[in-house]
Parts: structure tokens; sequence; C-alpha cells
């Protein structure tokens, strides 16, 4: 397994991770609706990538300003003192150790499982611990994931139910199911079912396979 970026970075990734994710959250009001800004501000590949800029060179505060500014929020300026005690804090501040542990980027970790709500949910049960014990957790759970097929997984991501899939893509009921549940193997699909499924999902055929 490959690191993401030099170690040497870490211990400020760690920090400012945290502190953007407490902050976010106040001037947010909902740490997963941050953390989706956060990913689609672009930032957290420059973050997941370990450009000193982002990893080290702003604060949390400001990564957190910088998020909400591109996604078409204010900079608020909240009375904002981190003692590194808060929930939301331990989430970012693990979120980035997992991250870096792993090399994977952000969406893609989240797309495996370790969403927000996940990682608040281990919480109680792994922020005074040895961090070993949590990555041994976020592993298992990243592992699981692999076991859910692609369209399943894509499926999910727009919340989308298999009967509207099938309903939607002219693709029946039964054989979305043979695919999701690996009876059936998708690659050997037809190009034209693969193409239905693809884009009623809003994906391209290779997400698929």
């Amino acid at each position: 397994m490959t690191n993401a970026y030099n170690k040497i970075y870490l211990d400020d990734a760690m920090h400012n991770l945290g502190v953007m994710l407490d902050y976010g959250t106040m001037a947010v009001g909902d740490a997963s609706a941050f953390f989706d800004r956060f990913l689609v501000s672009g930032l957290a590949r420059q973050f997941g990538n370990g450009n000193p800029k982002y990893v080290a060179g702003m604060s949390g505060i400001e990564l957190a300003q910088t998020a909400l500014w591109l996604t078409g929020g204010a900079k608020n300026r909240l009375v904002y003192a981190p003692d590194g005690r808060s929930s939301y804090y331990w989430t970012g501040w693990a979120f980035a150790y997992l991250q870096w542990y792993t090399g994977n980027s952000f969406e893609r970790l989240v797309d495996r499982g370790m969403t927000i709500e996940r990682l608040l949910s281990m919480y109680h049960l792994y922020h005074e611990v040895d961090m070993t014990k949590f990555i041994d957790e976020a592993m298992s759970v990243l592992s699981d994931s692999m076991k859910i097929s692609r369209l399943k997984r894509q499926r999910r991501l727009i919340d989308m139910t298999q009967k509207e899939l099938a309903a939607r893509s002219g693709v029946s009921l039964r054989m979305i199911q043979a695919y999701e549940q690996n009876y059936q193997d998708i690659s050997k699909a037809e190009a034209g079912t693969l193409l239905k499924l693809a884009r009623t999902l809003s994906c391209s055929v290779e997400d698929l396979l």
C-alpha cells in the first residue's frame, strides 16, 4: 500500500482537516453537507494529493472558508477556537489519516462506504484508542464495500431502487438483481444493456465494469 504523500505533512494535514470539518460544520450546520462542498470545490483532490499549500500551508479555517466560497457560500466569520475535542474535529482528523494511509482519494473512500456519517458513528468507540484500531475497522468497511457490485454502488450513489432502475432503463428487474448479486457477470452483458444502465445512472460504462 502506498501512502498518499510524504509523512512529514501528516500531522499538519490531520489537524487542519479536523479544524476544517469542525468549522465547516458550524458554518453550514451539517457535517456531511459541508464535506460535500469540500469534495465539489476541488480542494479535496489537492489535499489528498499532498499539495503542501493545502495540507500545511493553509489553516483549517482557511480551508473551510475557501471551500465555502468556491461552492457559492459566504466566507462566514465565526467565533471559533478549536480544542480538538469535538466529534467533528476527530472525524476530520481521522479521515485525513485514513486517506493518507490508503492513498485513495477522499471521493473514492466515500464511495466505498467511509462517509462522514459512518466516521461520526465511530467516534465514541475509537476517539480515545490507538489509531491502529480505527484503521483496522475502517479497512474492514472498505474491504466489505469491494464485495458490492459496481452496478449496485452506482445505483446507491443516486439513491435509486432496483425497481426504479429497471423501469427507467428498460433492463429487467431480474437481470439487474442477477448483476448486483454477481450471479451473472455484467462484463459479459450486451453493449446495449450496459449503455441503458449507464445512461440511467448518469455514469460511464466503465464505471459499471
